[in-house]
């Protein structure tokens, strides 16, 4: 099993020294889908590449997420250092939260 390393550094200009798991992070911003046809396409594209990732991922660690907020950078607010893509694949990581 490959590890993925993260490293902490404080930010002194956010006086941020921990990053925030996602109940420290706001879920919502108030915005809509605008393309009607995008959930059509994600399951599309998720139908299609899941048999590919079973085989990739027999223990089944992986998750598939649509239009979630993914938090890639420390912020101040916290939603300036996130994307929502369409579609998007995560290796190696329990497909469900505890």
């Amino acid at each position: 099993m490959r590890r993925i390393a993260i490293e902490i550094t404080e930010s002194k200009e956010l006086d941020i020294n921990s990053v925030p798991d996602h109940t420290q992070l706001p879920e919502s911003y108030g915005t809509f889908v605008k393309n009607f046809q995008e959930h059509y396409q994600n399951i599309l594209l998720t139908d299609s590449i899941k048999l590919t990732l079973d085989k990739i991922h027999p223990d089944g660690k992986y998750a598939i997420g649509q239009d979630c907020g993914i938090y890639w950078r420390l912020t101040d607010p916290p939603l300036r250092g996130a994307e929502a893509p369409d579609w998007f694949y995560v290796p190696h990581v329990s497909p469900l939260l505890n």
